[in-house]
This record gives C-alpha cells, sequence and structure tokens, in this order.
C-alpha cells in the first residue's frame, strides 16, 4: 500500500513530466495554429515521453543497482534515434520539392526539451522553448525565397511553415 502513497521524490517527477507538458505544448501550438500534421498533442507526448524515459533511466533501476550498469545516456541515445524515425515520418518529397523538414526538427527539438526537463535543467530547457518559439514565428520568409532561387538545379526545400511559397 505504501507503493500508492506519492513520495515528494515522486511529486517533482510528476511536476517534471507536467512542465514538459506545457514546454512542448508551446511549440506544439505553434505547429498546430499552422495547420502543420503534428501539431499539440504531438509535441506535447514527445516531450512528456522523452521526460519519462529519462527520468527512468535515471531513477527507475536503483532497485537492481549492484546487478546492472546503470548508463543513462544509453536511454538518452535511443530517444534521439527514435524520435528521428518518428519526424522522418513528417517529411515529404514530391518532385524536387521537400516539405515538413520544420516539423520533424520540432518533435526532435521537444525531444531534446522533455530530456532536459528530466535531468533537470529547466533553465535551459525553458530557453530552448523561447527560442525555438521565436524562430518558429518569426524567421522572415524572404530568406526561403532568397535560399530558393540560389539553388539551380537542386532539390528545392520548401518550408512547412509558410504555404504561400
Amino acid at each position: 500500500m505504501e507503493d500508492f502513497i506519492p513520495s515528494i521524490h515522486d511529486l517533482i517527477m510528476s511536476g517534471q513530466i507536467l512542465l514538459s507538458l506545457l514546454l512542448g505544448g508551446v511549440i506544439g501550438f505553434e505547429r498546430e495554429a499552422r495547420n502543420k500534421p503534428a501539431g499539440l498533442r504531438t509535441h506535447m507526448m514527445v516531450a512528456a515521453g522523452t521526460t519519462a524515459f529519462t527520468l527512468a533511466s535515471i531513477y527507475g533501476f536503483s532497485m537492481v543497482s549492484g546487478q546492472i550498469t546503470r548508463d543513462p545516456a544509453r536511454v538518452a541515445a535511443q530517444i534521439v534515434s527514435g524520435i528521428g524515425f518518428l519526424g522522418a515520418g513528417t517529411i515529404f518529397r514530391s518532385g524536387s520539392s521537400i516539405r515538413g523538414l520544420t516539423t520533424a526538427s520540432t518533435i526532435w527539438l521537444v525531444a531534446s526539451i522533455g530530456m532536459l526537463v528530466g535531468v533537470g535543467m529547466y533553465w535551459l530547457a525553458i530557453f530552448t522553448t523561447v527560442i525555438s518559439t521565436v524562430v518558429l514565428s518569426f524567421m522572415p520568409a524572404p530568406i526561403y525565397k532568397l535560399e530558393r532561387r540560389l539553388r539551380v538545379g537542386e532539390p528545392s526545400i520548401t518550408p512547412d511553415d509558410d504555404d504561400e511559397l
């Protein structure tokens, strides 16, 4: 019965998952507002999931610590690899146009934010969320147009943020 009563440590970890949901939601909201396939819920789930995996890798194996070697970095490496596959599902190529790279990168970024929260690097997680949201919201579209004009004969990368390009 004592296992069902949360300790202060359990409450702190629950708060970490809530924080990662919030931070992932900030970036997910921006994606949702632009009608992208991976939006609010996806980004929130990726952030919370990576925080949970990170916490489990740090604290979840303490009862068997004498029997195995704990290496939280191994779980982090697998998170990065797995999220890469998830993000790849948002990238589409049509002729010489490639779409979805920004959404794929935000999924990958949100995973890193979840990991930062999981290891207790709250300031860096919040900073990453804020600066990424600024880039997503205010990156000028003319830069993309200039890049596209300079790439003669190469596949064009169409930003998934601006359907007018």
